[in-house]
Order: C-alpha cells, then sequence, then structure tokens
C-alpha cells in the first residue's frame, strides 16, 4: 500500500496534465484494456486463469462498475481542480470506507483508528480549503472536487465490496476480471466519445500520461490494492491513501510546478500523522491474522 500510494499520487499530477486534452471516459477506457492486457499476461505467466474464476461474473461488473465510476469521475474533476486539492479529497476515502466496512462486513473500527482517520479527515480538509478560514466557513468547494468527491465515494465502496466478492481467486486473477468487467462497461458507456477521439493525432503528454496510469495507477494499483484489502482492514488498507497529498506535493515540484503555500502543507502533515497511528497493529501478543485464500 506504500508503493501504491506513491504510484497513483502521480496520476493526479500527470491526469491535470492532460484532463482537458481527451474525454474522460475514452482515457478510462483505453487504461482499463492497455491494464487488462498486462494483467492478463501476468496471469497467465503465474497463476494463470482457472475455470472457476469465471464463476458469478456479475461480480466483476459490479466491482468494474465501481472502479469506472471512480476514474471518470477522477479526471471530470481534474479538469478543474488542482491535483494537491484533489489528493486531499481522495484521502477522504478512509473514513468512507471505514462505514462501508462496517455496512457490509462489520469490521469494526476501534477508537485509535477512529482517532487516526478524524486526524487525516481535518488534514484532507486543510488541503482542501487551502489552509483558509473564511473559506471553510463559507464552504467554498470548487465544482471539480465535488464531482471527484463522488468518485471517492465509488472508490469507498469498491474496497470492502474486493474482500466480500473475493472467493479464493488470487489477487492478479480478479484484478483481471475487474479490469475487463470496467472495460466492456466503459466502451458500452461512452463509445460515443472513444469514436470521436483522434487517437492519431493526442498530444505526446496524453499518450505518456495514459501509459503511466494504465501501467502504474491502474495495472500495478488494482494488484495492489487487492492484495492488501485480502489482508487487512477496508480502513487501514485506505489509510495509505493519507500519504498521497504529500507525494503529489513531491510530483508537482519535480514536474517544476509551483509548490503550495507552507500553511497547506499543514495539512498533509497531519495525514501523515493519521497514517502512522493506523500503522499500529490492532493484534493482541501472541494472535496472528486469518490467512486470506489463494
Amino acid at each position: 500500500m506504500l508503493t501504491f500510494s506513491a504510484l497513483v499520487a502521480g496520476s493526479f499530477s500527470l491526469g491535470s496534465l492532460i484532463a482537458n486534452e481527451i474525454a474522460p471516459e475514452a482515457i478510462t477506457a483505453a487504461r482499463f484494456l492497455i491494464a487488462s492486457v498486462l494483467i492478463g499476461v501476468v496471469a497467465l505467466l503465474t497463476t494463470g486463469l482457472p475455470r472457476s474464476a469465471a464463476q458469478a461474473p456479475w461480480r466483476y461488473l459490479v466491482l468494474g462498475g465501481l472502479f469506472a465510476a471512480y476514474f471518470v469521475l477522477m479526471f471530470h474533476g481534474l479538469k478543474t481542480a488542482p491535483p494537491v486539492s484533489a489528493a486531499a479529497v481522495f484521502t477522504l476515502t478512509p473514513v468512507m470506507s471505514a462505514v462501508a466496512g462496517w455496512v457490509l462486513l462489520r469490521q469494526i473500527t476501534t477508537p485509535r483508528m477512529a482517532l487516526a482517520l478524524s486526524v487525516g479527515a481535518v488534514g484532507a480538509l486543510w488541503v482542501i480549503f487551502r489552509a483558509d478560514w473564511q473559506a471553510f466557513k463559507a464552504f467554498e468547494i470548487d465544482r471539480g472536487e465535488v464531482i471527484y468527491f463522488f468518485g471517492c465515494v465509488a472508490h469507498a465502496i469498491y474496497t470492502p465490496m474486493v474482500r466480500k466478492l473475493n472467493r479464493g481467486e488470487p489477487a492478479v486473477v480478479f484484478s483481471f476480471g475487474t479490469l475487463v468487467a470496467g472495460c466492456l462497461l466503459l466502451t458500452l458507456y461512452g463509445w460515443s466519445e472513444i469514436s470521436s477521439t483522434d487517437w492519431a493525432n493526442l498530444p505526446l503528454i496524453v499518450w505518456v500520461g495514459l501509459l503511466y496510469v494504465s501501467i502504474f495507477a491502474t495495472a500495478a494499483s488494482f494488484v495492489l490494492v487487492q492484495f492488501s484489502t485480502l489482508r487487512l482492514p477496508s480502513a487501514k488498507v485506505m489509510a495509505y491513501t493519507y500519504l498521497i497529498p504529500s507525494w503529489v506535493i513531491l510530483w508537482e515540484i519535480a514536474l517544476g510546478q509551483q509548490p503550495p503555500a507552507l500553511l497547506v502543507l499543514v495539512g498533509a502533515i497531519l495525514t501523515v500523522v493519521a497514517l502512522v497511528l493506523l500503522l499500529k497493529s490492532e493484534e493482541q501478543p501472541g494472535s496472528s491474522a486469518k490467512p486470506a485464500p489463494e
């Protein structure tokens, strides 16, 4: 999940550069297609694609639909939302994921986890409102951040749903099914945008961004999240997203963008504190977690 947070952070910075160059439905369908091929090859070379994994295909449609909705709304949001601010919205996902985890799996959030989620949420809001108390009181949130928030709701539901719907399939196999289903749904939903896109004349930055989000922010992150979700509580899995605003700040500086104000960095620091609180194991000495099925 630490690797996941670093990889996903790049999609915010690169995504903001290409969000207005191509329709969100088109780029998301393309990234799912590329990621499906990559994950499919990896699955064939490692665990294989057992026939049993095709049982109850509706599971993949549910998960693929949730994650496709997240990515489409993310790119719609990045048309106007600054990358750091969008990343801060994403850090609200662990709180929503904890609620979804309780509803779907009856996973209990301990007092320390609740404290950590609260600290992280405060840090996220600090960044979203750019350390401006007057903006917070006026509740001035840009349209892009609101759009992306609903995408994060889909992501929060997706995390516990992976654990609920998995029937023992390896993470790479389950990821492949989810990606294929998501690609199918996106193709049906966004066919007009896909067919009208001039793929041959897209700017180079779009192809760079597409390859990055397909390989690292989709294929790799899919496997990392599904592997972790089968072994950790949903809220703790998503807690690593608290690092993303800090990673995005570094990405923005690396890409030559202006770093945020120092006061905004306080919010990023709070999200790191929340992660540290959540990393401590909740298990008692001598106990062991039930291993996930392989």
